[in-house]
């Protein structure tokens, strides 16, 4: 038998804070449960165990506590967060039929001794699962541990044992009660560290051998002095250190044998913590938990869609990569959808709730239409409502939110729920006051984007081809002069045949040390600019190939026949409210290099027609002076002045006149840090100067600027208060971050709350001008297209004759989408290509 025993608290500790804040939509922490699963799931798939046992510490005090006080006294307590994670593991995993097992008065570390003992005695093997090197003093022949480190597990056996530490296993216990153990508090000697635990035991064999052999010449008169005194403490740390394997515990290896548990439970405490995927990997249904139900349920056959359609229907699509088969649910009809007939109900009469309306709108407008029977879509709805999740699809929605199916219809399996999961979610929208913000922006949107990725963007294929050629030949000759300056021929993308070529070949300094080497990321080669000229040869040899392989090749393939772009907008990623673009991401094309803003110049115009490019200014600056009021700020874009002059001209305490451009260039860094809750050692490092000046500079900020000092700590004060943040059109992201008792996560979510409602009400702002262009370039019967949006920038594509139009109309509508304090405004600008027009 092969039993595999995980070290429950050591895992799942390393879980929690291994893992980013991860929360339910209503607050409950799960990074821990999350973190867990995938590691037994990994742990379950890699080594195939007849048998798991989970072990797990209790709250009362061991018989090392007993033997000594000050055992693990200086450990913290377990962090309130991760505390709220323990019941709930542990029910989970007894749903999924896991045996678990602790002992009140003993360690974990005590039971996988003893059932590695247990086991080892009926001829088995086990496996230890743990991050506690504390266990590798169990390994065998018989018993393998599986260390979890930050970055792998690794796979201790004798031999791995005995290549990294030069003893037996067993002797591990005689090295820490030598050396002791701070984060158990075990004494040891004081004064003999590691390397000396580590000598004396592999000279002697024992502790006992140690004090035997104390008049030995291989023991300086030092260690032989401190040895002498703290005889007693190294017998006492020996006790402490040495795991024991008679725990009174179950020992019958069949006894943790996995068993049915509980699937519905499990299904359904997966559903509300969120974790759909995860339940797919246990091989879980979505609606496991009502299988009984499920089996009552009147049975549905889909019927074909009536010729006259009226009241409301709902419309979703089947699973799959593709996209599968469109139907529709009204009342318990199910409604098989002809593709033919998918236009005319799009523009109908009849009133469509619908789940993911993109692919719906751009079937609409193919067929020449707009999808004006389009009222509510619950994918959108489910976005807005939970932002974080990383999924939004009808079934796990149905189990999150506890919708009952209606009926059972084996074509189209979610159709029972489908209607449910749109009611609920709407009324949840209509409770957080966020229907307006999918009627009015979300909705709308949608349409736009279809638009937009129906039309796509015009490309200069045979310049982007030209462009990669001259790059290769760039590459070429770059990648002589690195082999020339290192001696020998490479592989350059190889970390570590490059950390060889710099370290060992060059005798550059090392910097940071990764498992496999020492790094040679971009930061440590940004670092190393000064010692040799290679080094800016190895940062251009990546930028080129990145530039070759990405966007040159990576563009050409995603040229369609009719030699245009058509790129995938998505609506429901950035938890800020922002669009998203891929296959390929436009949002991305290089502009901070002069070559790579080159690319942007094989965007071109289609025949006859001209890019009209409109881009906000500095909108966030603008956003932040409508919300905080401040005066000075206001003052300043009213009155069109340069905002960061005058920031810097009010810092300083001089005319706008002797403001220098460094003075100018730190009043920018000050005005968007702030934004980005950027603190002093940030600051200093964008900057170029030390953490103190950059925080008297800070500090003169917020001093001139109450009004923004002010409001950063009521946005902190505020999210903590509700758990989350808001645009200024009511968009919400909850920020778990913030009620974390670890201080940077909890930085972390200060800095969220200072930036999001400013990002977002700019993403807002944006996504809101988008539909008024759209709909105005239709009302006013041009030919002109919405083409893309990057950030704060709309371009479209204008025929000559509409040109001057649409410069009115783009500055028009993106200037006085909303009314502040402060006026918005856009800056114009055309072109034949994208690099001409902005």
């Amino acid at each position: 038998m092969k039993l595999l025993v995980l070290d429950g608290n050591s895992l799942l500790n390393r879980a929690f804070f291994g893992i980013r804040v991860l929360t339910t939509k209503d607050g409950k922490y799960t990074n821990a449960i999350f973190g867990f699963q995938n590691i037994l799931l990994n742990l379950l798939a890699n080594h195939s165990p007849d048998a798991v046992a989970i072990a797990w510490d209790e709250r009362a005090p061991t018989f090392r506590h007993n033997a000594y006080d000050g055992y693990k006294a200086t450990r913290h307590g377990m962090p309130q967060e991760l505390a709220e994670q323990m019941p709930v593991m542990k029910q989970l995993l007894t749903d999924l039929g896991f045996a678990q097992v602790s002992m009140a008065g003993w360690e974990a570390d005590d039971i996988l001794g003893t059932l590695s003992a247990a086991c080892e005695a009926a001829g088995g093997q086990t496996l230890l699962a743990t991050g506690d090197r504390d266990s590798l003093q169990l390994v065998d022949d018989h018993t393998t541990v599986l260390l979890a480190t930050n970055k792998e597990t690794l796979v201790m056996d004798p031999a791995a044992i005995r290549e990294k530490y030069g003893v037996e296993p067993i002797q591990l216990i005689e090295v820490k009660s030598l050396m002791g153990d701070s984060s158990d508090n075990i004494p040891g000697v004081p004064g003999i560290g590691e390397k000396t635990a580590l000598a004396l035991v592999q000279k002697f064999g024992s502790l006992e051998g140690v004090y035997e052999h104390l008049d030995d010449k291989a023991i300086k008169p030092k260690q032989r002095e401190k040895l002498a005194a703290s005889r007693e403490m190294a017998d006492l740390s020996h006790m402490l250190g040495t795991i024991r394997r008679d725990a009174p515990i179950d020992t019958d290896p069949e006894h943790y044998r996995r068993g049915p548990g509980d699937p519905a439970a499990a299904a359904k405490l997966l559903a509300e913590l969120e974790m759909h995927k995860l339940a797919a990997r246990w091989g879980l249904n979505e609606t496991e938990s009502s299988v009984q139900v499920q089996a009552e349920l009147p049975k549905v056959s889909p019927s074909p869609l009536p010729l006259v359609l009226e009241g409301r229907y709902y419309l979703a699509q089947t699973a799959g990569k593709e996209g599968g088969a469109w139907y529709a649910v009204q009342g318990s009809e199910v409604f098989a959808l002809d593709e033919s007939r998918l236009p005319g109900l799009l523009d109908g009469g009849a009133e469509l709730f619908v789940f993911d309306a993109k692919p719906l709108y751009r079937k609409a407008l193919e067929a020449g239409g707009i999808g004006t029977a389009i009222r509510f879509d619950g994918k959108l709805a489910a976005y807005l409502l939970n932002p974080s999740a990383s999924d939004y699809q009808v079934a796990p929605l149905a189990a999150e939110y506890g919708v009952t199916p209606a009926f059972a219809c084996e074509e189209y399996p979610d159709a029972g729920v489908l209607a449910g999961v749109c009611d609920i979610l709407a009324q949840h929208l209509d409770e957080q006051g966020q229907h307006k913000l999918l009627a009015e922006m979300e909705l709308p949107l949608a349409r736009v984007l279809a638009d937009m990725e129906r039309i796509g963007f015009a490309v200069d294929a045979e310049g982007i081809r030209t462009f990669g050629d001259s790059l290769r030949a760039e590459l070429d000759g770059i990648l002589r002069r690195i082999y020339d300056a290192v001696g020998y021929e490479f592989n350059l993308n190889s970390p570590k045949q490059l950390a060889e070529a710099l370290f060992d070949k060059l005798g550059l300094p090392p910097r940071k040390k990764t498992k496999s080497g020492y790094s040679t990321d971009a930061e440590t080669l940004e670092s190393l600019r000064p010692y040799s000229e290679v080094v800016d040869d190895i940062l251009k040899y990546r930028t080129y190939a990145k530039l070759l392989s990405t966007y040159v090749e990576g563009l050409l393939k995603a040229q369609g026949p009719d030699g245009r772009i058509h790129s995938t907008f998505i609506q429901t990623e950035a938890r800020t409210g922002r669009i998203s673009s891929t296959e390929p991401n436009l949002q991305n094309i290089p502009i901070r290099t002069e070559l790579g803003s080159r690319l942007r110049g094989y965007f071109v115009a289609g025949e006859g027609c001209t890019l009209v490019d409109a881009d906000y200014s500095q909108i966030e600056l603008r956003i932040l002076a409508h919300i905080t009021g401040d005066e000075a700020m206001c003052q300043a874009f009213a009155s069109g002045a340069d905002i960061h002059r005058s920031t810097a001209a009010k810092i300083y305490h001089i005319p706008e006149s002797e403001v220098t451009h460094e003075l100018r260039s730190a009043a920018k860094a000050i005005n968007f840090g702030i934004m980005y809750g950027k603190g002093a050692f940030s600051l200093g490092k964008d900057l170029n100067i030390p953490v103190k000046e950059a925080d008297r500079f800070l500090q003169t900020y917020l001093n001139t600027f109450p009004s923004v000092d002010g409001y950063m700590k009521d946005c902190i004060a505020h999210a903590k208060e509700k758990g989350y943040v808001e645009t200024l059109f009511g968009r919400r992201r909850p920020l778990p971050e913030l009620a974390s008792s670890n201080f940077q996560v909890r930085s972390s979510g200060e800095r969220m709350a200072r930036n999001t409602p400013i990002q977002g009400t700019a993403a807002d702002i944006i996504k809101l001008a988008m539909v008024h262009v759209w709909q105005r370039l239709r009302d006013e019967g041009l030919r002109s297209r919405l083409l893309l949006q990057v950030h704060d920038e709309l371009i479209v594509e204008a025929p000559l004759e509409e040109v001057e139009q649409v410069k009115a109309l783009l500055k028009q509508e993106m200037e006085q989408v909303v009314q502040y304090r402060v006026p918005l405004t856009a800056e114009v600008g055309t072109g034949k290509t994208w690099l001409e027009a902005h």
